[in-house]
């Protein structure tokens, strides 16, 4: 790392300048160190300098720890500049071959091949993953250290900071992202440069910048793989942010459950202050700007904004009625802006490259790309970076390979616990913010779960407001007791022991609840049991009418029988715990319900297909 401060835009593009010709690898190895790591990932990476030492290749071979590279499902991924091979599934045993066939030769290994293995398919610009992706707000995410400056330099990072601090006003700047159209990413999608002028032409003097990394949807994990990744670009955008209100701090509210991306901003905190682009007189140009860390306790509610500032200030993390908003009194009763890290990510792009560009990505009310996590029951799970508007069937079937073990896709559910299921029927439907509000969903913060047809949308309702429903802070009562109502209702239909009229009072809860709620998580914490009744509601009413769960999973409502085609081969005797399968050899066997505890063990086994749910 450089050890002279910067002090003008010069200093900095000469340093970027310096860095990029210095380096001068034969091959750079950019392994994924932060979800692959627990894959074997380290593993790896001290084989490939262990190896490349022993051929006195460690001077021509660059071995660099980057973050998520995108495709998870192929875990622990590496991608080999400068040919772009990307290999899936790397063991320690592969790096030899790696480096005889790849360095030495510069020929792919094609059983690594993330692509299954077809020879045609190569580069990482070829497989089929990433060729419908717009990577921009990723582009450095898999391509640097995020724990060493000098890469996110390299890359071109903080000059847009800089020189906007150096040649544009405040003003100017909130007016370029007014114009990009950039919409907030956590979740409601309100527009940035319209929340940052509230907070510029709020009165008072001291203003508070503070980016929520509280990302809490279960499977969501863009925010921190953003954070783990690229650091820096999020810093950088929060200095642009800064400058546009009027802020000298800022703060990082980030869940302790998220050690790596806790550990790389830190780093990138200390190395930024250390090259004078962050704290006192920034570059030379006279702003002073700082950030700090604080680390949440993990509740979901701290996701809402007047939560999360209650929760910075000391207090327990409790939304507050507005008006008034934050940005007139927020953190210590002082104006503040709150946006979330993706946002932030979007920010130097926007000033880099300009309004008219960022807008011409996407739709008309939604511009700019989306980072969603991919996750459930898809082949290529992984973290997705695509234009707004690109359909749900392009992300889940051209980008994500379709769903596991040849089944049919069912819903997907979109915005985690306040969103919704988005069933089968509206696979083409473009996903952007108003788009999928007229559908019953929420875009959220990115959170995607695809579900197949071995899916129970009775039981998947019930799991996130068993979730909203834990996470209530309690203050008001709407959601406090009328999410719990909602969760026994639905406690009931999966036990088989509830009234068909009950599907009504659950509609009714919901509205009534969504109406009332003091908050956004009480506001939409009945949007999944809405949003499932309304596209299967058959399934509510089987489970009531019929005390029957086609998919098998509601276990109070589970009866395995043997049917005709068995064929007495023993299979599901020897492995039933309890002896409730009797039969002799090589005649059908039957089932005692009264002894079966509904395991599943003897349809898992069965080769015949003669046991049925």
């Amino acid at each position: 790392m450089p050890s002279k401060k910067i002090k003008s835009i010069q200093d900095l593009e000469d340093l970027q300048q310096e860095l990029l010709s210095g380096q001068q690898y034969k091959a750079r190895v950019l392994i994924c160190m932060t979800g692959c790591r627990a894959l074997g990932a380290q593993e790896v990476a001290v084989k490939f300098r262990e190896r490349l030492a022993e051929l006195s290749l460690e001077n021509d071979v660059a071995v660099v720890e980057t973050g998520c590279i995108g495709m998870c499902a192929a875990a622990p991924l590496i991608l080999i500049e400068p040919w772009d091979y990307l290999y899936g599934r790397v063991k320690p045993d592969d790096v030899d071959e790696i480096i005889s066939s790849t360095i030495d030769k510069g020929r792919a290994v094609e059983r690594l091949n993330v692509a299954a293995g077809e020879v045609s398919v190569n580069s990482i610009k070829d497989v089929d993953f990433y060729k419908k992706q717009k990577r921009v707000v990723l582009e450095n995410c898999g391509r640097i250290d995020p724990k060493k400056i000098d890469d996110a330099i390299a890359a071109g990072g903080y000059l847009a900071a800089v020189n906007v601090l150096a040649n544009r006003k405040p003003q100017q700047v909130i007016d370029e992202v007014t114009e990009s159209g950039l919409r907030g990413r956590g979740g409601a999608g309100f527009p940035a440069g319209i929340k940052w002028n509230f907070c510029r032409k709020a009165s008072g003097e001291e203003k508070y910048l503070i980016c929520n990394a509280d990302e809490g949807d279960p499977g969501a994990f863009m925010d921190r793989a953003l954070l783990e990744g690229d650091p820096h670009r999020v810093i950088e955008g929060m200095i642009i942010a800064a400058y546009a209100i009027g802020s000298a701090k800022g703060i990082i509210y980030v869940r302790a459950e998220y050690p790596i991306a806790v550990e790389h901003i830190n780093i990138a905190l200390g190395q930024v202050r250390e090259l004078g682009l962050l704290g006192d007189d920034i570059a030379g140009t006279g702003f002073n700007f700082d950030i700090e860390v604080r680390i949440g306790a993990g509740a979901f509610v701290c996701g809402e904004e007047t939560a999360l500032i209650g929760s910075l200030e000391g207090n327990r993390g409790m939304p507050r009625p507005r008006p008034p908003f934050p940005a007139q009194s927020g953190y210590m009763g002082k104006p503040t802006n709150i946006n979330n890290v993706e946002t932030f990510a979007n920010v130097p792009l926007i000033l880099k490259k300009g309004a008219k560009w960022y807008s011409s990505i996407g739709t008309e009310k939604s511009k700019g790309t989306k980072i969603f996590a991919l996750a459930g029951k898809v082949n290529n799970t992984g973290l997705v970076e695509v234009p707004m508007g690109t359909t749900l069937r392009e992300i889940v079937f051209d980008i994500g390979g379709g769903i596991e073990n040849g089944h049919n896709f069912k819903a997907a559910q979109l915005g985690g616990p306040s969103g919704g299921c988005i069933p089968a029927k509206y696979l083409d439907c473009e996903i952007d913010y108003d788009s999928v509000q007229q559908i019953g969903a929420i875009m959220g913060s990115g959170g995607l779960i695809v579900m197949d047809d071995d899916t129970c949308m009775v039981d998947v309702a019930r799991y996130f407001l068993e979730f909203v429903q834990a996470e209530s802070c309690g203050k008001c009562t709407p959601c406090r007791v009328g999410t719990k109502k909602m969760l026994d209702i639905l406690i009931s239909i999966c036990q088989g022991t509830a009234k068909l009229e009950d599907i009504d009072k659950l509609e009714t809860l919901g509205q009534n609840i969504k109406k009332a709620s003091l908050c956004g998580l009480g506001q939409t914490a009945p949007n999944p049991v809405l949003s499932t009744i309304g596209n299967f509601r058959n399934e509510y009413t089987e489970h009531i009418k019929d005390k029957k769960c086609s998919a098998g999973v509601c276990q109070a409502l589970l009866r395995y029988e043997i049917i005709a085609e068995c064929v007495g081969c023993g299979a599901c005797l020897k492995v039933c715990p309890v002896g409730a399968i009797t039969g002799e050899k090589k005649e059908m066997h039957i089932i005692e319900q009264e002894k079966c505890i509904k395991c599943g063990q003897c349809f898992n086994v069965c080769k015949f297909e003669a046991v049925k749910r």
